[in-house]
């Protein structure tokens, strides 16, 4: 398992995005500029700063589901009214995660594992928790093949915890095929009551 998930995953993650990437640039082409015109210039790609392997921090990039509206306060309007349909439907489909394949290429995230979440829940997590960041973060994992946005908090760490002492082939493989089937019959792409997952406070 130890040699898996420290070498074999790795080169075998670098292999898959690349074909990937080469098979896909005509959807890649498609869809970038398709949300450049429906995000009304606030750009078709989403870059943020995420907390990979042992906690180091890189840039994820995303396909950019929203627009840049603005209330009158200046303040930027609620996900629901800034989230196109356009937007909407490259969200369902899972299609916005796309471009992490280059994420993967640089090393920074795996194909399969943890979902990288946001830098400010680092000091949020329970010693148990934290593990999650013993292997690279993931396009896909175990706890998307479980619910994905639909878990709670409590449930997803478990879930992530979960991959990270099980982390093999026969898992990666499993996780791959669950999710094939998850963005085919649009399961768990939201939680209740909210556009995306609720933000963590370190009790929920």
């Amino acid at each position: 398992m130890k040699i898996y998930r420290d070498c074999i995953k790795r080169g075998l993650g670098f292999i898959l995005s690349l074909v990937a990437i080469i098979c896909l640039s005509p959807l890649f082409l498609v869809v970038t500029i398709w949300l450049h015109f429906a995000n009304k210039g606030a750009g078709a790609f989403f870059l943020q700063e995420r907390p990979g392997r042992n906690g180091k921090i890189f840039k994820i990039i995303k396909y950019k589901t929203m627009t840049d509206e603005r209330g009158e306060d200046g303040e930027l309007l609620p996900d629901d009214q800034r989230l196109t349909r356009i937007g909407r439907l490259v969200r369902s489909l899972s299609i916005d995660e796309l471009p992490q394949l280059f994420n993967v290429l640089k090393g920074d995230m795996a194909l399969i594992g943890p979902r990288p979440l946001l830098v400010e829940y680092l000091p949020l997590y329970s010693p148990e928790q934290a593990r999650r960041h013993e292997v690279r973060p993931g396009i896909t994992g175990w706890a998307q093949c479980h619910g994905r946005n639909s878990l709670s908090w409590s449930e997803k760490f478990r879930y992530d915890v979960w991959y990270v002492d099980h982390c093999s082939l026969k898992t990666d493989l499993s996780v791959i095929f669950i999710t094939i089937k998850k963005v085919i019959v649009r399961d768990g792409i939201s939680h209740d009551g909210h556009v995306t997952m609720e933000a963590f406070n370190g009790n929920n």
